[in-house]
């Protein structure tokens, strides 16, 4: 080839290039022509043209996105109304100075707030405004041809030039069978073969503001819609998928309590096993539960549930997400009556699960005047002790390998019918009295299973019974909007590859008789963006072409070999 230029400089040709020029660099992407409008000029009409304009630039788009993510972290640190009502009553407690700034601002709110429902409508309205006219407009791009090739093909950035004898005509048809076998879409436009390729760029681009208009629905009607709860249930107890049957729930707005779906089942089990030996010494091997459930009017059906395999029923998903132990005790008054039997769910504060909790007795205990009193006791529990003399009591093994309870007695009042709430595994002793009691600090005593406290003053009993359940913490969700979030994420994956791997790029090819007889071939390509693919894949294209279009000689390497032959 006498001229090869691969140089890539521009996106498009520079100013001083012909109409011709500028057209071939037409349409290569869908991004909205900017228009200057001047200030002077500008009417109420005009105002809004230039507002809705900037509303729907992809730069205002990044911009409403960053401040979405920004405005979400609040809602992460700071408690939520909406989640929580005890922990912003906390936090409000805590942090008086802060608490009427933060409620003027809506920082318990975040999600449903002023301001963030703005920013997340206008992020709405600016993606559909950018995606409708881009979608026209490739649409139309879709439809139309390749332009014709510029007058000038050594103003673009990837260039090369040979001379063949083939015939003009042989060179586009063989420059049209070349393209099209390369996927360009190719058409013969006057003197030259005009080909385009990478259309899946700007449908890429496309499908990723789409996917994000996808995920910000989901996000809205999983927010509207959603439903989640929790529920502790001991070996043996069951759970009836009904609000007053969770410990604690949320919902969205618009969710009714009539949408939860009809479910009940019972914990057969818990099976929790742990390294013992090792670095990882105390880590779980197996952590399940075994349930029966029954789905609206169906048969009883068996089912285990582990972490991070859920048990599915209709749109809801039961997942594991907790486990300790609930010691069984039985409490007795003074004439031996058994006033309380029951396992009691104790909340672990360590890996080793030594738990905490409390011991309520509300009814049916008298005093020895024979007036109505209720008991509650403190309870600290670790299912592997390290034995007497030898350090403080926490656990040191999760499983119950030398199970060990520690208890202390109050009397008085309860104070659970004051009306306010009251945390089930923590005890108000504000208004009880301590008990005293013979052996361990004179107020605490520690037990074995099997083994009895006795209250002083013939107060009654407290046994240790020898049977120690589990217990499993459920997670009950329901969120309708996953699997549209999940799609839209990865159709936004799909769309960005494309956007950011393809190239929207045209190629022309152009023959025409020299004044010698031969033809002069050139061939040029021009691309949306800066890519040193372009003049490789130009390469590429030449040497193909070349094979059916092959370089003449130069005139004068022609007549050397002219000369050659008449001295022969």
């Amino acid at each position: 080839m006498s001229k090869t230029d691969t140089t890539d400089t521009t996106d498009a040709p520079d100013a001083s290039s012909a109409p011709g020029d500028e057209a071939a660099g037409a349409d290569l992407s869908t991004a909205p022509k900017e228009e200057t409008l001047g200030g002077p000029t500008l009417g109420v009409v005009g105002w809004v043209r230039w507002f809705w304009r900037q509303l729907t630039s992809m730069r205002v788009a990044l911009i409403l996105l960053f401040l979405l993510s920004l405005g979400a972290v609040p809602g992460s640190l700071i408690p939520q109304s909406s989640a929580d009502e005890m922990k912003v009553a906390d936090f409000k407690k805590a942090h008086e100075a802060l608490t009427p700034l933060y409620e003027k601002l809506q920082l318990f709110d975040v999600y449903s707030s002023v301001w963030f429902s703005a920013i997340y409508i206008l992020l709405f309205v600016s993606l559909i405004g950018c995606i409708v006219p881009r979608t026209w407009q490739f649409v139309g791009q879709l439809r139309g041809l390749p332009p014709g090739a510029p007058k000038r093909l050594t103003r673009l950035p990837a260039y090369t030039t040979w001379r063949t004898e083939a015939a003009p005509e042989e060179v586009h048809e063989a420059a049209l069978a070349v393209l099209k076998g390369r996927r360009f879409r190719a058409r013969t436009a006057g003197d030259a073969v005009a080909a385009e390729k990478g259309y899946l760029r700007e449908a890429g681009n496309l499908l990723f503001h789409l996917a994000l208009i996808v995920m910000l629905v989901a996000f809205a009607w999983g927010q509207l819609f959603k439903s989640e709860g929790g529920k502790l249930v001991v070996e043996g107890d069951g759970f009836s998928n009904t609000l007053t049957q969770y410990d604690d729930f949320k919902s969205g707005s618009q969710f009714a309590v009539d949408e939860l779906e009809p479910f009940n089942f019972t914990l057969d089990s818990f099976t929790g096993t742990y390294e013992k030996s090792g670095p990882q010494r105390g880590t779980p091997r197996t952590f399940e539960a075994a349930v029966t459930y029954t789905q609206g009017d169906g048969a009883d059906k068996k089912a285990v549930i582990r972490v991070n395999e859920p048990l599915k029923l209709g749109d809801s998903k039961v997942y594991l997400i907790a486990h300790g132990y609930a010691p069984v005790v039985t409490v007795k008054d003074r004439q031996g009556k058994v006033v309380f039997n029951g396992a009691v769910p104790l909340l672990p504060i360590d890996n080793n699960i030594t738990s905490t909790g409390a011991i309520k007795v509300m009814d049916g205990y008298r005093d020895k005047n024979g007036d109505k009193e209720q008991l509650g006791f403190k309870a600290f529990f670790v299912p592997t002790f390290a034995g007497a003399g030898k350090g403080s009591m926490f656990s040191q093994f999760p499983a119950l390998d030398f199970p060990v309870m520690a208890l202390t007695g109050y009397h008085g009042n309860l104070r659970v019918d004051s009306g306010l709430p009251q945390n089930v595994y923590q005890l108000d002793t504000s208004k009880m009295t301590q008990f005293k009691v013979d052996g361990g600090t004179g107020v605490a005593q520690r037990m074995v299973p099997g083994e009895t406290m006795t209250l002083p003053d013939g107060a009654g009993s407290i046994t240790f019974e020898k049977d120690i359940k589990e217990w499993a913490s459920f997670q009950v969700s329901q969120q309708p909007g996953n699997g549209l979030a999940l799609s839209g994420a990865v159709a936004a994956i799909a769309g960005l590859t494309g956007s950011l791997f393809i190239q929207r790029r045209r190629i022309w090819v152009r023959a025409v008789r020299g004044e010698d007889g031969t033809t002069v071939v050139e061939m040029a390509g021009l691309g949306r963006s800066e890519s040193a693919k372009l003049p490789e894949e130009l390469a590429d294209l030449a040497v193909a072409l070349t094979a059916q279009a092959p370089q003449a000689p130069e005139p004068a390497e022609a007549e050397a070999e002219a000369s050659e032959g008449v001295e022969k």
